[in-house]
């Protein structure tokens, strides 16, 4: 009758450390927005991988059932709450029918092999403006080529581009503080009523092991993207790019607060992104404001290492 019905009273002493684990674990994912980057952007690095961070959650589960701890196994329920707050939104499928308007970005990767199959995979999604990242000047001949048939207008600044279905006006550069050309906006006139699009490609990121996340020059061009799109006069706006950044990463703030994900709001799942070979993050975006998201989706591999991502909206009319 040993413990009676309160059984092995060591199961409640048991498994500390992993119960500690499980909180840490919470606290992290639960303000992760004030961890601070003064050293290494340790804040922006965690948000990048946020959602993988639940799956600790079940790495601490197997610790806790070997342990036979019940403390541990109630302390799990604070990183599982948390996490399911965070991404639970994300498990579901919102896409729905209807929009009037399919745009798509990809980032196709300056040593793309097949420049060609590339562009007519992307086109192949049925896309009304295409927006690409990375070009090299040797390759732009090759997409243009291939996306001719399908899209009558189109327009190259610097690195990106976009292709359309309608006309496109107002077009020009705009100014991420590089030295070069990786951002354009031009006005889409649809059907529906015109679009003002943004196609921007944020510089690439890096993670070293004497310096951590660094992301300066990511960060200030991202404030100069901002700043452009809140400037911008026309009502309905998507921005469709690879912002080597998650919409988690606080250091997207001046784009994300004033703009929203089609993934979040009308996709399902994640819709991660990079790498191709094994998706991990969300950095390939397509933000609206105006616009109704009402699907959003990732497109097969190409022959870069991003994954194309597309996204069906309507256009909002005046009145």
């Amino acid at each position: 009758m040993a413990g009676g019905r309160r059984g092995d009273p060591r199961m409640w002493r048991r498994g500390l450390f992993v119960a500690t684990g499980a909180v840490l674990l919470a606290v992290v994912m639960l303000v992760h927005s004030h961890i601070p980057n003064t050293i290494g952007n340790l804040g922006s690095l965690i948000e990048t991988f946020l959602p993988w961070l639940g799956l600790l959650v079940p790495v601490l589960l197997v610790l806790a059932v070997v342990r036979r701890s019940v403390t541990a196994l109630i302390a799990l329920l604070l990183p599982s709450l948390v996490w399911l707050n965070l991404f639970g939104g994300q498990l579901s499928d919102k896409t729905a029918t209807g929009g009037d308007l399919t745009v798509a970005t990809h980032n196709v990767n300056a040593d793309n092999p097949d420049p060609a199959g590339t562009a007519r995979d992307v086109a192949s999604s049925g896309a009304d403006v295409v927006a690409l990242e990375e070009l090299t000047a040797s390759a732009v001949p090759t997409y243009e080529k291939a996306l001719a048939s399908t899209y009558r207008y189109h327009s190259v600044e610097g690195t990106v581009g976009v292709w359309s279905k309608y006309p496109l006006t107002g077009v020009r550069a705009v100014d991420l503080d590089m030295g070069w050309t990786r951002a354009m906006r031009a006005t889409v006139t649809a059907p529906a009523g015109q679009v003002a699009v943004y196609v921007a490609h944020l510089p690439s990121v890096r993670v070293k092991m004497e310096a951590g996340f660094t992301a300066r020059q990511r960060d200030r061009s991202a404030e100069f993207l901002g700043e452009a799109i809140s400037h911008e006069p026309l009502r309905n706006v998507v921005l469709l790019g690879d912002l080597n950044g998650t919409m988690n990463d606080r250091a997207l703030n001046a784009v994300t607060s004033q703009m929203r994900s089609t993934q979040g709001a009308a996709g399902n799942g994640f819709g991660f992104s990079w790498p191709a070979s094994f998706p991990m993050a969300r950095i390939d975006q397509i933000m609206v404001r105006g616009l109704k998201p009402e699907s959003s989706w990732t497109l097969p591999e190409t022959g870069s290492d991003h994954l194309p991502i597309a996204a069906r909206v309507k256009v909002a009319t005046s009145g």
